[in-house]
């Protein structure tokens, strides 16, 4: 599988666990600090509304860790790589 190019993940606060991102049709992948693996966040799971609100997070460089942990937890699509 090719992956898309990553963003570094702007984190205003200086203190995100999420290290980087990539945007495609519909999903948002994405890298944290603490684990290899890649997270797929996708209109499935855990759903349209929250993958939207996740990218706009994105690319402001902020908020994006605070909404996955009070919106969204463990509910991704797929773990990619990894442990």
């Amino acid at each position: 599988m090719d992956l898309p190019p990553f963003k570094t993940y702007s984190d205003r606060s200086g203190q995100s666990g999420v290290r980087a991102y990539a945007l495609v049709p519909g999903a948002i992948l994405l890298r944290f600090a603490d684990d290899r693996a890649i997270y797929l966040y996708d209109d499935v799971e855990p759903g349209a509304q929250h993958v939207t609100a996740m990218r706009r997070h994105a690319e402001a460089g902020s908020g994006l860790a605070t909404y996955i942990n009070q919106h969204v937890r463990d509910r991704y699509r797929a773990k990619l790589g990894g442990d």
